[in-house]
């Protein structure tokens, strides 16, 4: 239903009382950190377009965290600690979303461990979200495609809970029953870490691939009806859980190697492999990690680069996006999280304070659908690729 939301003013945790229940850390006004939100400028027949598309078609975002993070970016251990993610009921009334994989506090997660992503942190993670979800009538948890039709249909936005990786569950493939019994619909294979399922992104150089453990975990990840993404998983961790799936594969938030050669994203051979199951990539936009040689510094512009060369790759169905992208300062959180900025290209090493165009989920969204007008995108096009795609591995999986 576009921005014709069906949104009562109900803010996080309404049903508690803010400084005695819980801690409350200041967040900003609305969806943007900064001052000066960015439209793809648009003529006023495209404009119209533009908005009829997002009205008409069920948008689904594969990656977001559709929630504040505190102002003070500092602030961030504390806020985690405590595993009270406020979701952004207003901002996302704001946007054309109709469905969001929301992959929650994931690699943050810290409330009963110095390391964190213990078994114990994710559950909270998950419960105390549904709690506050289940508080509202305007956010849903999606289990199914017809939760996500039935959002759209009543101007609602649906949430499929989702964690980016399954270090948690240790060697306990029951876990995964557990999970999904708690809403999870997706899952990573690793989150950069090497884990029991396999190896991860951080130890691409001595790359091990899917364990046999990781084969077990993928054939009950199919038959509970999970959507698997290796996308913070090695090259051969994301070959080997293709070729072990019997459901299509996606990555939720990936881009090309070939335009940005750093680990975090695919090369051609793997974005062919998780097209060749049938499943869907989702272009992402997090911080400096889809730069592209035309548009060094980071944009829309060089998002939509990533995306044109996936689709002349694979083709058009199986391309979406996964922006990864927040309510907050981004840019700060990864610096505050120590991002290893030495290892990018002398070309990207460009200072700015956010993704212009994709700063947040409600301003990522709106941009997507007007690029793709401003570009010559046919409806049908548009609609494969804001969610038709997405939902058609959605059938299959779940």
């Amino acid at each position: 239903m576009g921005t014709d939301k069906q949104y009562q003013g109900y803010e996080p945790f309404d049903y508690l009382d803010a400084g005695e229940d819980y801690e409350a850390f200041d967040t900003q006004d609305g969806p943007h950190y900064f001052d000066d939100p960015y439209e793809i400028p648009l003529d006023e027949a495209d404009e119209a377009r533009a908005e009829r598309l997002s009205a008409a078609e069920t948008i689904v975002s594969l990656h977001e965290h559709a929630f504040y993070f505190p102002e003070n970016i500092e602030e961030i251990d504390d806020y985690c600690r405590q595993g009270r993610a406020m979701t952004a009921y207003d901002a996302l009334a704001a946007s054309n979303l109709d469905a969001v994989f929301d992959w929650h506090l994931d690699g943050v997660l810290r409330m009963h461990s110095k390391n964190g992503w213990k078994f114990s942190e994710v559950v909270h993670d998950l419960g105390i979200r549904a709690a506050d979800i289940a508080k509202q009538e305007f956010v849903t948890r999606a289990g199914s495609v017809d939760d996500i039709r039935e959002a759209h249909e009543n101007g609602q936005v649906a949430i499929v809970p989702s964690i980016e990786g399954c270090m948690m569950i240790e060697n306990e493939l029951d876990r995964l029953d557990v999970l999904y019994g708690l809403g999870v619909r997706a899952l990573g294979i690793t989150y950069s870490e090497s884990n029991a399922l396999g190896t991860g992104i951080n130890d691409e150089d001595s790359d091990g691939g899917l364990t046999s453990f990781g084969e077990d975990a993928v054939e009950r990840m199919n038959k509970l009806g999970i959507l698997i993404d290796p996308s913070h998983a090695s090259r051969q961790t994301t070959l080997d859980t293709c070729a072990a799936s019997e459901d299509p594969v996606m990555l939720s938030h990936n881009g090309a190697r070939d335009l940005l050669d750093i680990t975090r994203l695919d090369a051609d051979e793997v974005l062919e492999a998780v097209a060749d199951t049938g499943g869907v990539i989702g272009i992402q936009s997090a911080p400096h990690n889809v730069a592209s040689p035309d548009h060094p510094t980071h944009t829309i512009e060089s998002v939509m680069d990533h995306f044109e060369y996936v689709k002349d790759l694979v083709g058009i169905d199986h391309v979406s996006f996964g922006p990864d992208t927040l309510y907050g300062d981004h840019v700060g959180l990864h610096k505050y999280m120590g991002k290893n900025y030495d290892k990018y290209p002398d070309w990207q090493e460009v200072e700015f304070e956010y993704v212009e165009g994709m700063e947040n989920p409600t301003e990522a969204w709106h941009n997507i659908v007007r690029w793709l007008v401003r570009e010559g995108y046919s409806d049908e096009e548009i609609r494969k690729v804001t969610g038709g795609n997405t939902l058609r591995v959605l059938e299959a999986v779940w």
